[in-house]
């Protein structure tokens, strides 16, 4: 196969003797860009191929400051914004932010170095989605990254688009510690969704016991 599909195909794969040799073959082929519009550093981000994205970069991928943030890049990161500190509040055309994607897929050191420098712990995705930083770690599942986000002072009640809150993404994947973190932060179990479900319906209907046996206590109820 002699299109930059195939890079993509085996970053998918994981297969890191195919993506040195394509790329050895075809460097420009680090600039392509999947159908989807993605970079394959960006690739390997979406498809949780860390290793993936730590060959690419190795093999000389360009690393913007939003790849940066999606794979969890310190260096790539402090070197981006101390060139150009507005970025710290840019947005990618798809409308996250770079502590939106850090959160998203869970990196908590470039989290961090964010919130130091001054980015917006409840800035709101540029797009339908609507979805705050401490939304995006709640949909990745991100317990230590959610407790670094409230205590930065994130709202633990932000709904993004269709109403879905923090609490309700932890109580639907079933996320017991995550759950009993943002419940401490003051989140409410009585909010509900666009669809009238509160986080104790998701665990239900997700077949989350513990999660459902938390959320039905009705001490936290009548709070």
């Amino acid at each position: 196969m002699s299109e930059p599909s195939a890079l993509f195909q085996a970053i998918q794969a994981g297969d890191a003797a195919t993506v040195t040799d394509l790329v050895e073959a075809r460097a420009e082929w680090l600039s392509a860009e999947s159908p989807s519009g993605l970079s394959p550093l960006l690739f390997a981000a979406y498809y949780h191929r860390p290793q993936m994205a730590a060959l690419l970069i190795e093999l000389g991928a360009p690393v913007s400051v939003f790849e940066a943030a999606a794979v969890g890049s310190e260096m790539h990161l402090q070197t981006a914004l101390a060139t150009d500190g507005s970025l710290l509040h840019a947005h990618r055309p798809d409308g996250f932010s770079l502590l939106g994607l850090t959160s998203f897929f869970g990196h908590e050191a470039a989290a961090r170095l964010l919130l130091a420098l001054g980015a917006d712990v409840n800035a709101a995705s540029r797009n339908v989605m609507r979805a705050t930083p401490l939304r995006s770690a709640a949909a990745g599942d991100h317990t230590p990254l959610a407790r670094l986000l409230l205590e930065a002072g994130a709202d633990p009640d932000a709904a993004q688009h269709g109403g879905y809150t923090p609490l309700q993404s932890a109580a639907q994947n079933g996320n017991s510690d995550l759950v009993q973190l943002l419940l401490a932060a003051g989140a409410d179990p009585r909010a509900r969704n666009d669809q009238g479900q509160d986080a104790l319906a998701l665990a239900q209907e997700n077949g989350h016991a513990e999660v459902a046996r938390l959320l039905d206590d009705p001490n936290i109820n009548s709070a």
